[in-house]
């Protein structure tokens, strides 16, 4: 009977334990994977400056930013020794902002 009850209370403690600690599931191993306030790289734009769909000079121009637009910096491509791409993300209100505005894309610095 007690060996029973405690292979049992073992079986469940690791049912309910073990899935918190896979990928897929609840508690992320490497805190260092997620963007916190704290570590986003932000730049203020001191000028307006065309928002690009992608990284090249024949692109789409999505939009033009605003002289003091916030912006995340997402990631750095550098085309060559001159020309540097910088791929953003605008600060917006996903609970109250159109769905479909634009929020990501590149600008050329």
């Amino acid at each position: 009977m007690i060996n029973s009850f405690l292979k049992n209370f073992c079986l469940i403690t690791f049912a309910l334990v073990a899935p918190i600690t896979l990928p897929a599931g609840g508690i992320q191993k490497n805190l260092n994977q997620n963007k916190f306030l704290n570590n986003t790289k932000e730049i203020i734009l001191s000028s307006n400056i065309p928002l690009y769909s992608f990284p090249e000079k024949n692109a789409k121009e999505l939009l033009v930013l605003d002289t003091g637009s916030i912006l995340s910096v997402l990631r750095n491509w550098k085309v060559s020794e001159s020309e540097m791409w910088i791929r953003v993300e605008l600060a917006s209100n996903k609970l109250l902002d159109d769905p479909n505005k634009v929020t990501k894309g590149w600008i050329k610095m």
